[in-house]
């Protein structure tokens, strides 16, 4: 089974190709606008094990808003497309990663339902060109559009930049985990509905 998908949304803001592999190796190619952005899908890449490739044309004059939470959308839609029926995944995951003085957890269920709790307290307003505010518009956009509950706690940290870095690579592993094919449950759909 080949867990692949390339999506492309464009709009009057935004010119973006999303292309990924969920069973890759952490390859990843990125070209967002954002320097730090990028570093942060980077670590989606790289501790989920998923193959992504992100370019992102947006109207970075005006400011990240539109660029990121679009981004967010069509990675959502990417994945929701590449993980099809979620027969044999796990469905939850979950992870606990520390960076120095910064510790997060993140806790994803691919329940079909979207959802984003969000408890992050970031203790400066700019890493790098990325605006704070904006990883929960990424993240809403993903939660709406991979149709994921999702849970992100913040539960140390004084660096804005490892507060950041510790919630994406915890969300990676989380994924990672709940993407993961089950032999126990091979072809089985993880729900009492049938369904997800």
């Amino acid at each position: 089974m080949t867990r692949t998908a390339e999506v492309t949304r464009q709009t009057a803001e935004t010119k973006i190709r999303v292309a990924l592999n969920l069973d890759g190796t952490g390859l990843s190619k990125l070209d967002t606008g954002i320097g730090f952005l990028d570093h942060m899908l980077d670590q989606i890449a790289r501790h989920g094990l998923i193959d992504l490739d992100i370019a992102c044309e947006g109207d970075l004059h005006i400011d990240g808003h539109h660029t990121v939470e679009d981004i967010g959308i069509t990675l959502g839609q990417a994945v929701a497309q590449a993980v099809g029926d979620k027969k044999g995944i796990r469905r939850y995951g979950h992870a606990y990663v520390p960076l120095d003085e910064a510790l997060s957890r993140v806790v994803v269920d691919f329940s079909g339902r979207p959802g984003l709790q969000m408890d992050v307290h970031f203790t400066s307003g700019m890493l790098g060109s990325l605006d704070t505010q904006l990883v929960f518009e990424f993240f809403q956009g993903f939660v709406n559009h991979a149709l994921v509950t999702l849970h992100i706690d913040n539960l140390k940290g004084v660096n804005a930049h490892h507060q950041c870095e510790t919630i994406f690579k915890a969300f990676a592993r989380a994924v990672r985990m709940a993407l993961e094919l089950d032999p126990r449950s091979a072809g089985v759909i993880p729900s009492t509905k049938g369904s997800l």
